[in-house]
Order: C-alpha cells, then sequence, then structure tokens
C-alpha cells in the first residue's frame, strides 16, 4: 500500500480510537461509585487478556526467544501505558471535574513532542507544531466554555494530579512504543496486558481487603465488558499500530480528539447541551488535527511492526 494511503488510513482509524477512548473516560467516570480504580484496572486487563489468550499462545511461542531479549522495554512499555496510565486515569476520576480531566488530557500532544525530543532528539515540524496549538486551544476552548476567565476558577487538587502523572505516562508510552522488540503484535499486546494486569492484581486485592467489593448490576457488567474490548483490545491494537506508521508526535496529537468526542458523547448519553463555544473548539482541533497531518511525515516515524 502506497505511504500516503497508509498514513490516511492510520489517522482514519485512530479517530476510532480516541471514540472509544472517549468513551472509557465516561465509562470510568460513571461507575465510580461501584467500582474501586485499580479493581476497575484489574478487570480490564484480566479480561482483555483472557479474551485474547487463545489467538497469543501460538505467536507468544513463535516470539519467546525475542520477548526474552527485549523484555526490558517489554516491561517499561506494559507498566506505564497499560498500568500506570490507566491506574492513574480511573483513580483521578475518583477526585477531579470533568473540565479539569479534559484540560490536563490535553497536555498529551505537546508532552509526546517534548518527551520525543528530550529522548530521541527528534524535531516536529513547524507545521505540525502549529496544529498542535490549535487542537489544543480549541480545547481549551471547550473546557473554559468560551470564558478566558473560567481559568481564574480552576481548582488543581489530588484528583487532578493523578490525571496529570497519567498524562505523563501516556507520553512516555507513545514515545517509548519505538523500543519496542521486532515480535508479532499480537505477542506485544499479549505480554504487555499481562504485565498491567500482574501489576493491578495486589493493588485491587488490597481495595477489596478495605471493603471496596463489587456487586455485579447489569450497569458494571456493561461497563466491564465495554473496557476490556474496545479502549482496550481493539484500541491498543490500532494506537500501536498508528504510532509505527505516523511517529510519535503525530499519533499523540490524535488525543485532543477525546475532549471533542467527550462532549459529543456526553449532549447524546446524557442530555447535555451544546453551545457555540463547543463547535469553535471542534472547529479548532479538527483544523490542528489536517494542518500536522498536511504537513508531511515526520523524519523520525517509525516503520511500520511487523
Amino acid at each position: 500500500m502506497p505511504a500516503d494511503r497508509r498514513q490516511l488510513r492510520a489517522l482514519a482509524l485512530l479517530v476510532l480510537v480516541m471514540l472509544l477512548w472517549a468513551g472509557n473516560s465516561i465509562v470510568g467516570r460513571a461507575v465510580r461509585d461501584d467500582v474501586a480504580p485499580f479493581t476497575l484496572a484489574f478487570v480490564r486487563w484480566a479480561g482483555a487478556s483472557l479474551v485474547l489468550l487463545p489467538f497469543a499462545i501460538g505467536p507468544l511461542r513463535r516470539d519467546w526467544p525475542a520477548i526474552r531479549r527485549g523484555w526490558k522495554p517489554i516491561l517499561a512499555l506494559g507498566l506505564l501505558g497499560i498500568a500506570a496510565f490507566n491506574a492513574l486515569l480511573y483513580s483521578g476520576l475518583h477526585y477531579t471535574t470533568a473540565t479539569n480531566a479534559l484540560l490536563l488530557q490535553a497536555a498529551i500532544p505537546p508532552a509526546v513532542m517534548l518527551a520525543d525530543r528530550l529522548f530521541f532528539g527528534a524535531r516536529a515540524g513547524r507545521g505540525q507544531q502549529l496544529g498542535v496549538l490549535a487542537s489544543v486551544l480549541g480545547v481549551v476552548v471547550i473546557v473554559f466554555e468560551g470564558d478566558p476567565g473560567a481559568a481564574l476558577r480552576l481548582h488543581f487538587g489530588r484528583g487532578d494530579g493523578l490525571v496529570l502523572a497519567a498524562v505523563l505516562a501516556w507520553a512516555l508510552y507513545t514515545v517509548f512504543l519505538k523500543l519496542r522488540p521486532a515480535i508479532s503484535p499480537v505477542s506485544f499486546i499479549a505480554a504487555t496486558f499481562a504485565i498491567g494486569m500482574l501489576a493491578m492484581a495486589p493493588l485491587a486485592a488490597m481495595e477489596w481487603q478495605a471493603g471496596h467489593t463489587v456487586v455485579l448490576t447489569p450497569n458494571v457488567a456493561g461497563a466491564f465488558l465495554y473496557v476490556c474490548l474496545l479502549p482496550s483490545l481493539l484500541s491498543y491494537f490500532i494506537y500501536n499500530h498508528a504510532a509505527g506508521v505516523l511517529g510519535a508526535s503525530r499519533t499523540g496529537q490524535a488525543i485532543t480528539l477525546m475532549p471533542l468526542f467527550g462532549a459529543l458523547l456526553s449532549a447524546g448519553l446524557l442530555g447535555e447541551a451544546l453551545h457555540p463555544f463547543h463547535f469553535a473548539g471542534m472547529a479548532l482541533i479538527l483544523a490542528g488535527i489536517v494542518v500536522a497531518a498536511l504537513a508531511g511525515r515526520p523524519r523520525e516515524a517509525l516503520q511500520d511492526q511487523p
């Protein structure tokens, strides 16, 4: 497939990922009173691992020598992008407002650019930088509701600190994906999901011992099913593939779509009204993504992984 078509397909698939991840944040917030954060993260990765296991046994056997040689980056990526990011995000959603969380997640694209520059010396082009700036500005318009004075009313608390830590973990995960060994995507996903599950198990056990039990209502069961399959299995395969095609910075910029989808989902599912500032912010986000896409593939972009 020609390079331009591969990049366009990767960008289109990233749109789906951001929609599913926006739904993940909504689900995490919706069940915060029913499921403790580490328990939700453990169930997510345990469920996803069980679904993937029958398909992963063969690739894992074939790739085992390469996995043993490249265990350090696999372990780091599993701890950063699977365990730390999701545990911190779910924990933060117990304490922070949606406005603060959206604003902090908008910091992911510039954080990815900075990390890529610090660790690998990658320089984003001017067009890409302008695209990220426009998209982040669009997010700011949405979360501040078009009112610059709202910035003075923001409160930064415990939950915001947890979400900010999650942002940093995800930026590092995105950048360090270029270090993953040359193993099949199924083997890589299975290995990192297992790391996330094992890392969450003792933390979830502590929550159970503290009395945070789970009552399996239809809503909770639906939440478990959603987080195990769509924002986990499907989305991580797509995101990792896109990072190989587009490079870290362009892939990370797609995160700015999540606040856009969050506003649309809130309107459709929760009955919240959309206002002119929503549409202004959405236009800036989309314009930024288009500008970055037209800027061309950055020199540091990875070759597609096997």
